[in-house]
Formats: C-alpha cells, sequence, structure tokens
C-alpha cells in the first residue's frame, strides 16, 4: 500500500517537473508558428482599425459638406427672396412639399382652356344687354400725346431692378439677360424707341401661356372652377410695360387723373393704408354713437373682362390719351392670344377679345384707369368707399334708429354700382358680397340681422370679414384677427423647426423674420388699445419665434433671447408702425388720405402758447377709448406726442426709424445695458 503511494507521488512529481520545464523552453525559444499568428492578428487589427477611422473621416466629411451645402442653398434662397415675403413663403412652402397644390392631371389643358374662355363669355353675355357708359371728360389743356425716348442708363437700371424669376416664354435666364444688358442695351433700346415713337407694340410679345393656380388652400382640386388663370409673359414684354408704367404714372398724378382713394399698385399706398383708413373711418362713427355698415364687393374675373374698346374711349375721354400713345395702347390690347399650358402639354391657341393680362406690368393699373369712376359715384350716393384694384369697399353710418332707412339707401347704393359695372361690361359677384354691421359690445343687440338686397340676391350680414387680408369684427375688437393671426404664425413655426438643424442661425433668423413676424406685423397698425389678453396672444407668437431661434426650452426666461435678436415686443411693434405712419403724414411721404394730422402752431391762436414751439399735435376728441382712441386721427397724435423732442424733431425718415427703434427698445427692456 506504502509502495503504491509512494510511486504515484513520484509520478505526479515528475510530470509538474515536464509541465514546468515545457513551459521554461516555450519562453525561451517560442514556437515560429505561433509568433506569426500573433503578427499576423495584431496587423489585421491596426488595418481594421485604420480604416474604421478612414470612415469615420469620410463620414464627417461628408456631414459637413451637406450641412454647407444646405446652408449655402437656403442663404441664396432667402437671399434672392427676402425682398418679397410673400414670393419667400411660398418657396418654403414648395420645398417643404406644402407649397400650393398645382394643376392635378385628371384636367386636361383643353379643360381648363374651355373653362377660362367660357367664363369670359358667360360674363359678356349677361351685361351685353346694358346701356352704353358715359365718360368724365378730362379738363382742358390735359393730355399724353407721345412718349419720351428711352435712353439706355434707363433700360440697364430697370433691368438691374427685374426680379430672378423666368417662365419658359423667356429665350434666356433672367439673371443671363441680367450678366449681358450691358452689351444688348443699345439693341433692346432701339426696339423700344422705334416700339413707342410708331405706336405699335410688338407681336411676339402679346402671346401668353396660362398656368392654372388654385385660387386658395380647402378647394377641391377636380374641380375646374377653382383655379384662376395667371399669365406667364416675355421678360422683354414686362420690361417695356415697367418703362412705360414709369411715363404713364408721372403724367397722372402730375395731372392728378388718379382718384385718392384708390391703393392698389401705387407708391406709398398699400392694402395696410387702405384697411387703416376704412377702420378709422368706421371706429370713429361708432364712437360718436352711430351704427356702421361695410360692404365688401367682389367681381367675377374683373380683369379678364375689361371692355378693350371701353377702356380706349376712356383713355382718350377721360385721360387724355393721344396720337402716338393711344395708338400704342390700341396695338398693346388688340390682337393677343393664350394658351394652356402645363408641362409639355399645351391647349390651343385663343384669341382675346378683352382683358388686360394678369402677371402684366401695365394691367392693374389700366384696371385702376378703368373703374376710377366708381368712388364718385358712391360719394354721390352717401356713402365712403375705397379700393384696392377689383376690392370695393363701400361703408357708411347712421343712427341706430335710422337702420331700416339706411339698409334701403345701401341696397340702392349697390344697384348704381352694378349698374354703372354692367354698363362698363363688368359682373358684380352678389353671392361673395358680404355686409357687415358695426357698433360696440354693448350696442350689438342693435345690428340689424335682415337680409340686405344686393343686385337682386339677399344677403345675410356676417359677424366678421376678412378684408384686404384683416379680419373685422361686428364688435371691432379684432379678436378674430387676433385669432387668424397667432394661428397662421404657429403653423408657419411648426414648417420651420423642420428645417433648424439644416440652416445655420442668421439665416435662419431672416427665415423667421420673412415668414412669421411679417404675419405678426401685417396690419398691426389697427391693433392700438387692443386689451391685454390679445396682446398676451400675440406676445407668444413672438417669444416662440424667439426660443426656435436660441434653441430655447419652453418656460426659459425669454426677455435676454428677445434683447440679444433685438427684437421690439409687440405693443413696441405697433407704436412703432404708427408712428412712422404718423411721420410720414407729417412729411408729405403717406396717402392724403391719412391726414390730416395738424401741428399746434398751424391752429390759429396759438403762436402765443408754449405749445407752438414744439412737435406736439392736436389729439381729436373721443368718448370711448376702447373704441375712438384707436382710430388713427387719434392714436396717431397721442403717440407722436408721448414720443421725446430729440425724434421728434427729426426731418429724415431713415434717421427717424433709427432713434425710435432704440427709443423703443430702451423702453422694452430697461434693465438692460444698451
Amino acid at each position: 500500500m506504502a509502495k503504491r503511494l509512494t510511486r504515484r507521488l513520484e509520478r505526479a512529481s515528475n510530470a509538474a517537473a515536464n509541465r514546468r520545464a515545457a513551459a521554461d523552453n516555450v519562453t525561451r525559444s517560442p514556437c515560429p508558428s505561433i509568433e506569426t499568428s500573433i503578427t499576423a492578428v495584431s496587423t489585421a487589427a491596426d488595418k481594421a482599425a485604420a480604416a474604421k477611422a478612414a470612415w469615420y473621416d469620410q463620414r464627417r466629411t461628408y456631414r459637413q459638406l451637406r450641412q454647407q451645402k444646405c446652408a449655402d442653398f437656403w442663404s441664396d434662397r432667402i437671399e434672392a427672396d427676402q425682398s418679397d415675403p410673400r414670393k419667400l413663403r411660398r418657396s418654403v412652402d414648395v420645398l417643404l412639399g406644402r407649397g400650393r397644390s398645382p394643376a392635378i392631371s385628371a384636367i386636361d389643358v383643353e379643360s381648363f382652356n374651355r373653362f377660362f374662355v367660357e367664363k369670359v363669355a358667360n360674363v359678356q353675355s349677361s351685361t351685353s344687354g346694358a346701356p352704353p357708359p358715359v365718360f368724365r371728360c378730362v379738363r382742358s389743356g390735359v393730355t399724353l400725346l407721345a412718349f419720351s425716348p428711352l435712353a439706355t442708363d434707363d433700360v440697364i437700371s430697370a433691368v438691374r431692378r427685374l426680379p430672378d424669376k423666368f417662365s419658359a416664354a423667356d429665350p434666356i435666364p433672367t439673371a443671363v439677360f441680367k450678366q449681358i444688358i450691358d452689351v444688348i442695351a443699345p439693341f433692346v433700346v432701339t426696339l423700344f424707341n422705334r416700339s413707342l415713337g410708331s405706336g405699335h407694340f410688338p407681336g411676339g410679345f402679346k402671346e401668353a401661356f396660362i398656368t392654372p393656380v388654385v385660387k386658395k388652400a380647402g378647394l377641391d382640386v377636380t374641380d375646374v372652377s377653382s383655379y384662376r388663370p395667371i399669365s406667364n409673359l416675355s421678360v422683354l414684354s414686362k420690361l417695356l410695360e415697367r418703362l412705360v408704367v414709369r411715363q404713364l404714372m408721372d403724367y397722372l398724378e402730375s395731372s392728378d387723373l388718379l382718384p385718392p382713394l384708390q391703393s392698389g399698385f401705387r407708391r406709398s399706398r398699400s392694402t395696410e393704408t387702405a384697411v387703416l383708413r376704412v377702420l378709422s373711418d368706421i371706429l370713429q362713427a361708432v364712437d360718436h354713437g352711430d351704427v356702421a355698415v361695410l360692404v365688401l364687393l367682389d367681381l367675377s374675373a374683373a380683369f379678364d373682362t375689361v371692355d378693350h374698346e371701353i377702356l380706349l374711349q376712356r383713355m382718350h375721354v377721360s385721360y387724355g390719351f393721344g396720337d402716338t400713345v393711344h395708338k400704342w395702347f390700341q396695338s398693346y390690347l388688340l390682337g393677343r392670344t393664350q394658351y394652356v399650358r402645363r408641362g409639355l402639354s399645351k391647349s390651343s391657341m385663343v384669341r382675346l377679345m378683352c382683358g388686360v393680362p394678369q402677371g402684366s406690368v401695365l394691367g392693374p393699373l389700366l384696371f385702376i384707369m378703368y373703374t376710377a369712376e366708381l368712388i364718385a359715384l358712391i360719394e354721390d350716393s352717401g356713402f365712403s368707399s375705397h379700393l384696392y384694384a377689383d376690392d370695393t369697399q363701400i361703408y357708411g353710418s347712421c343712427q341706430p334708429a335710422a337702420v331700416d332707412e339706411f339698409s334701403s339707401k345701401i341696397s340702392e347704393c349697390v344697384d348704381v354700382v352694378s349698374s354703372w359695372m354692367r354698363s362698363n361690361r363688368l359682373q358684380l359677384n352678389a353671392d361673395k358680397t358680404e355686409v357687415l354691421w358695426c357698433a360696440t359690445s354693448r350696442r350689438q343687440h342693435q345690428l340689424p340681422t335682415a337680409t340686405l338686397s344686393i343686385d337682386g340676391v339677399p344677403v345675410v350680414p356676417v359677424p366678421s370679414v376678412r378684408n384686404l387680408g384683416v379680419f373685422i369684427d361686428a364688435d371691432l375688437v379684432m379678436r378674430t384677427h387676433v385669432r387668424r393671426t397667432v394661428s397662421r404664425c404657429f403653423a408657419a413655426l411648426r414648417q420651420l423647426r423642420q428645417i433648424r438643424r439644416s440652416v445655420p442661425t442668421t439665416t435662419f433668423k431672416t427665415l423667421v423674420v420673412a415668414l412669421v413676424l411679417s404675419r405678426l406685423d401685417y396690419g398691426n397698425g389697427v391693433l392700438v388699445g387692443l386689451p391685454a389678453y390679445l396682446v398676451r396672444r400675440l406676445q407668444s407668437v413672438q417669444n416662440a419665434a424667439a426660443r426656435l431661434i436660441c434653441n430655447l426650452r419652453r418656460f426659459d426666461h425669454i426677455t435676454d433671447a428677445l434683447a440679444n435678436l433685438h427684437w421690439l415686443r409687440v405693443p413696441e411693434r405697433v407704436v412703432f408702425k404708427v408712428a412712422v405712419l404718423t411721420f410720414k403724414v407729417l412729411h408729405g411721404s403717406a396717402p392724403e388720405y391719412l391726414g390730416p394730422v395738424v401741428r399746434f402752431a398751424d391752429l390759429p391762436g396759438r403762436q402765443a402758447l408754449r405749445s407752438a414751439d414744439t412737435n406736439r399735435l392736436v389729439v381729436p376728441p373721443f368718448k370711448l377709448s376702447t373704441i375712438g382712441r384707436r382710430a388713427f386721427p387719434v392714436a396717431g397724435p397721442q403717440i407722436w406726442n408721448d414720443l421725446p423732442d430729440d425724434i421728434t424733431s427729426l426731418h429724415s425718415l431713415p434717421a427717424f426709424r433709427r432713434k425710435l427703434k432704440t427709443y423703443l427698445f430702451t423702453r422694452s427692456f430697461p434693465n438692460l445695458d444698451i
């Protein structure tokens, strides 16, 4: 037993010694195959690490290149469109896949062409039995017989101001045309001067192709009546029209031939000034205890149904166009053709027998001249009016006890307007005409609810209307306008959030200003004196925009962000708009219908007072701070009188704007060092 145990211990000891010896041998003299394997594995790992690092570098380079390309793309697009917020908004909508719906392929081009032609023909047939129009005569000695010759510099400067957009009607892109204009300008000037001197508009400029565009979002895109025709003309045609419009406006304004209450397509006038005038008149009437009414007329295919013969006769009789000028406009209007185009599909060519082309430069001005007599016609009926292109506003006021009689007078006035339109081959669309009665909140029960007869069609009064982009409520509190503005601004912010990471901060700020703050500021001159809760809703939009730009969370403090962006708060933005308009009125650069704003020194008997040596203005009396105080003739002088003398004494508009913004900025953020 002991011997067997001893042998087992010896064998175990020998085995352990052998293992130790083998291990020592391996350590002293490693196996060549194992050493080679270890080296190979180490080399493969190094190569894999190097490949991985190279892949990361390439991916990082790709991402940086993509971000740079995105940034360059947005910067270029914004730089090209930033002067036109509406165009920039459309571009962003298209890039985000939310643009205006194109014409669906289910409707062929011939169907569009047939619908547009038949619509105009129906209007023409409905007015065929109307009596001939009556023309007012121009003053003796007022006439325009010939155009002034164009100079090369005139053409070059006009080309430089052209937008970069172009259509398929252009032989070369507009951007290329701008680059070579210095070389071809003498030839263009010769062509244009021969046209103006001979009274002949080039036939090649009279052809237009029509693009069907959905009138507004929400309409049935499968219905051909949901589309409006947009004419696409060559850039040379529009260039010649721009140069003619410049001479035409100089003649019409110097001869005082344009109606003062027509704000469409005229210098220093806009939809905002038009709404401000109309709403101010209504506010002052309601402040005096009256009930006011606003009627918004709608025309069917207004531009497309202008009668050429009537327009040419009105140009001669009412505006003094003769000889070469009248001959040139006759050539411009007659012999025009159009066809509908979508992609490579084209409809048959149609010869136009009436209308001024939508999309042209001269068209809007010709339409203004065509309908200028409407204002005097409405005033003769005892009502006030304001026109913006084909948008006609009729308004007036009366005592609450005289509402029934006043309603009859409104119907008679609209009937007179409708009769004039039929004589001039235009058609009033009574189905789309809106009537709004206005009074204070306490007098809403006195407003009539009965239908009005508008051109034989019963029209029910509505609680609010959309007038040139501004919503007006029956109680004049502007709740609907604030609600719709806030809704649209937040919708734009949700769209912009999708591209926040792809756009540099500076470029993104420009986008927000153009697409959000421009909506917030539109028409804000009528928001003076609104209740605080409505102002807070508007301010919430600006706060959200600042948070999106500065990458702040929802409940982060916003004051520093607004100050760093150098944005005025909403109340100060309203004050800024009204103060600038007041400055323009005082210095003669605003529409005359926004006045009068009278200086104290201009009043008789005030020369001996201390106020006669200041820039303070007279504030007209008012009864209700929630109504009368908001009218521009009251709000403008009040805001002006609250400004320091070193601001109101300035005579340069840029200097006034800079100093006014600095003053309002310090008032918005009094605790900041500026």
